[in-house]
């Protein structure tokens, strides 16, 4: 994935590096479902294909949106982790979800939690970003 950029418009800009199907959904995984593993990533619902999972995560990490590290309980396992840049997207992602909970047909469920985050405003969305800073950065 490319993310040269064709312009300085802030939206251009962003939409280049998060623009694309699977990327916001790696970050919704490491937000929402706790996701920290390669193979984890590789069983959500969507079906990423291990090729384009390692292409996002690769430009991720170029981009400063996560960070990766060796897991010291496994040799051969990486971690994924949000940086500070990572864990700032979560209002996009709080957006999107409430914008699709009211205007497609999402899952109960997750309609609901998308939408208590949103009623939740600024104050909800700051405690979810101190909870991700303590489990991404330490």
């Amino acid at each position: 994935m490319s993310t040269r950029e064709r312009s300085g418009c802030p939206i251009s800009l962003s939409l280049e590096l998060v623009g694309d199907r699977w990327t916001l959904l790696i970050i919704r995984d490491l937000v929402f479902a706790g996701k920290r593993h390669f193979r984890e990533f590789l069983q959500s619902d969507e079906g990423i294909s291990s090729r384009t999972l390692a292409e996002r995560l690769q430009t991720l990490q170029d981009e400063g949106i996560l960070i990766r590290s060796d897991d010291p309980s496994h040799g051969l396992k990486a971690i994924y982790r949000l940086t500070e840049a990572g864990i700032d997207l979560l209002p996009v992602l709080a957006t999107l979800g409430a914008w699709g909970s009211k205007y497609r047909k999402a899952d109960d469920k997750l309609a609901r939690i998308a939408e208590n985050l949103a009623a939740g405003g600024e104050p909800a969305l700051e405690r979810l970003k101190q909870k991700l800073r303590a489990e991404h950065l330490g």
